[in-house]
C-alpha cells in the first residue's frame, strides 16, 4: 500500500435534505504483520461511528479499500 492511498476523506452535503456526512478509510499496520481498514463515518461536527476491519494480507485491505471508496463515491461522496 503506497502512502498517499492509505487515508481517505469524503463529504456528502446534500442542503435540500439537510444531509451532511462525512465516511472516512485509513489503513493502518497491526503488531504481527498484517494490516486493519479504519472505518469512520457520520454527521460533520460529530465524532460518528468506528469500525475496524484486520487482514491478514496487505492485498486483501487493499480491495476492501478500494471497494469501499467505489461504493461510498457511487453514493454521492466526494
Amino acid at each position: 500500500m503506497s502512502s498517499d492511498t492509505n487515508a481517505l476523506h469524503l463529504r456528502r452535503i446534500d442542503t435540500n435534505r439537510n444531509m451532511r456526512r462525512f465516511y472516512m478509510l485509513t489503513i493502518q499496520p497491526t503488531l504481527f504483520g498484517g494490516a486493519s481498514l479504519v472505518r469512520n463515518w457520520g454527521r460533520i461536527g460529530t465524532s460518528g461511528q468506528v469500525m475496524v476491519e484486520t487482514f491478514d494480507d496487505s492485498s486483501q485491505v487493499d480491495t476492501a479499500f478500494a471497494r469501499l471508496e467505489r461504493a461510498k463515491r457511487k453514493r454521492g461522496y466526494s
